[in-house]
């Protein structure tokens, strides 16, 4: 046991604890490989065995240069960043659009939570076609959805028509809630991907409420259909970027742990070879697979939309499969606190229309727009600290660990997130009721959205290490928490109008506490639930096998 981290004693090597630092106290459990002919980082990472090990082929995404892997994150971040940015952007003008929509406040808010109902179900379509013919597809088949979806909005006439545009466009929301974490997954290793996953968010938050702190300017100055026809105008852009540079990552890798046995095996038969000459005989010979004989792929090739199936599994299992994920552990917890947080930062979006242009503060469409200003700032200093801080805490611990990595090792950093959404949510209800001076509240706000910052990092980098396997699963069950988003959206402003803000802004502060007091005893029986699910023999045939 580890700082309270319950050993499994059924196992001895549980799933998803791997070795992280090469050094000498590493126990001798975790030694079947000799570790100098494990792959490690480069440069300040060269004592960082690498997690997963990739293969010999120059096509493995795991090979791809730094350069290359972050280019492609930029560009599905920024697309992430835009449909962020769609659902809420409206919401500084709901008053000025209801009316010329000839709809109430709350009917155009239940628009917003028609879309996230759509984010939810269509998780379910993509996520089989992402496991199946891979991330690229869905990737381009999504930017066209939104593109179209902008242009319908932007010229419809009413509100059934405009209604109908967000529906569509909910369709092709999902896949940047979902398969940009599955893409970290494919092309990083464990060391990198909690700074990676932070710019992901950094991305997706920030347009969140960036969109919204524009828009306000938007809807005051071109009117509200100006908004759709520049989100249309950079998903035009974005649209060719993510065909021409954003190539399938997925990617059927055989296991590294097993072709070093192997070479290990070769050795152990015969006196003369060392080791390394016995991974070299096997690269040499091409016994396995072939891929370590694989030439570079040309770029002109990456640019096919098709490039073959990478699993045998069925489609109705690969549909059923996140019905049952949803119940490991470490899922159910990911969708309660990344669920509960996101959805009590999107009921903000929904009432400060109604809070602020409202005595006593008054605000115009703009300024009420100009609320975004402290979520998108506390935002991206959150996920500049909260990323790489996760990496540090992961390597720090293995390191005192005796090299030995756990994905627990992610769960600390909940801390800082858990006392900076205290103060958002609760702070929040307190001073709107109290009517203090209207820094009081937008600090809040922004506070509230600093603590989903850090909370996301340790939330996804924990799931992905614990089920790397199954993340698209894995991340389809945790946004099915859409549902929850729609049912507090669809009903937040007649909640607000009969309660109060502060009556509302306690108890989503009071759930908020409630779920995040859940990681304690994730962190102290999370391995032993990861070795109870990998010795499951029911369980690993319908999860796992074809």
């Amino acid at each position: 046991m580890v700082w309270g981290i319950l050993e499994d004693p059924h196992m001895e090597q549980v799933p998803g604890t791997v070795i992280l630092s090469d050094q000498s106290d590493v126990p001798n459990e975790y030694q079947s490989i000799p570790r100098e002919l494990l792959k490690h980082g480069k440069g300040r990472y060269e004592h960082i065995i690498l997690s997963p090990q990739p293969s010999d082929s120059p096509n493995d995404p795991l090979n791809w240069a730094t350069w290359h892997k972050d280019i492609i994150l930029v560009i599905v971040g920024l697309s992430a960043a835009v449909v962020g940015a769609y659902g809420p952007m409206l919401s500084p003008g709901f008053v000025e659009i209801a009316a010329k929509l000839n709809v109430t406040v709350n009917t155009l808010s239940q628009a917003t939570a028609w879309v996230i109902l759509l984010i939810g179900i269509s998780l379910f379509i993509f996520n089989p076609i992402a496991k199946k013919i891979g991330r690229r597809p869905v990737y381009v088949i999504s930017s066209i959805i939104m593109l179209s979806g902008s242009i319908w909005g932007a010229l419809a006439k009413d509100y059934n028509s405009f209604l109908g545009s967000r529906v569509w466009s909910g369709l092709g929301m999902a896949p940047y809630e979902v398969l940009v974490q599955c893409t970290i997954a494919d092309i990083y290793f464990v060391h990198e991907r909690a700074t990676r996953i932070a710019m992901w968010n950094m991305f997706l938050l920030c347009g969140i409420s960036g969109g919204a702190l524009i828009a306000g300017y938007i809807i005051e100055d071109q009117g509200w259909q100006w908004t759709l026809i520049w989100c249309a105008i950079l998903f035009g852009i974005l649209l060719p970027l993510v065909i021409l540079f954003v190539p399938e990552t997925a990617y059927k890798r055989q296991s590294q742990e097993q072709r070093l046995l192997m070479a290990v095996a070769a050795d152990s038969k015969s006196e003369n070879l060392e080791k390394k000459s016995a991974v070299e005989e096997q690269r040499e010979n091409g016994s396995e697979s072939g891929a370590q004989v694989e030439k570079k792929e040309p770029w002109v090739r990456s640019l096919r939309l098709f490039t073959g199936t990478y699993t045998s599994t069925p489609l109705w299992k690969i549909f059923l499969r996140p019905l049952v994920i949803f119940w490991y552990p470490a899922v159910l917890w990911a969708f309660l606190l990344y669920g509960v947080t996101l959805t009590w930062i999107v009921v903000f979006s929904v009432v400060n229309a109604v809070i602020f242009t409202a005595p006593p503060y008054n605000f115009s469409v703009s300024e009420t727009g100009l609320i975004s200003l402290s979520p998108f700032i506390l935002t991206f200093v959150g996920e500049v600290a909260s990323g790489p801080l996760n990496d540090w805490v992961c390597m720090w611990l293995a390191k005192k660990n005796r090299g030995v990595y756990e994905p627990e090792f992610r769960l600390p950093p909940i801390i800082i997130s858990f006392l900076i959404g205290i103060a958002g949510f609760f702070g929040f209800g307190a001073t709107v009721h109290f009517q203090t001076h209207w820094s009081g509240p937008v600090l809040c706000f922004g506070l509230a959205n600093m603590s989903l910052a850090f909370s996301n990092a340790c939330v996804f980098g924990y799931v992905i290490d614990a089920h790397k396997e199954l993340s698209e699963e894995a991340f389809v069950a945790i946004n099915a928490r859409n549902l929850l988003t729609f049912g507090l959206t669809y009903f937040v402003n007649d909640w607000l109008a009969q309660d109060g803000v502060l009556a509302v802004f306690n108890v989503l502060g009071a759930v908020f506490v409630a779920v995040n007091l859940l990681t304690i005893p994730l962190w102290v029986f999370g391995k032993r639930i990861r070795g109870y699910i990998a010795r499951n023999q029911a369980l690993h045939r319908f999860m796992h096998e074809d």
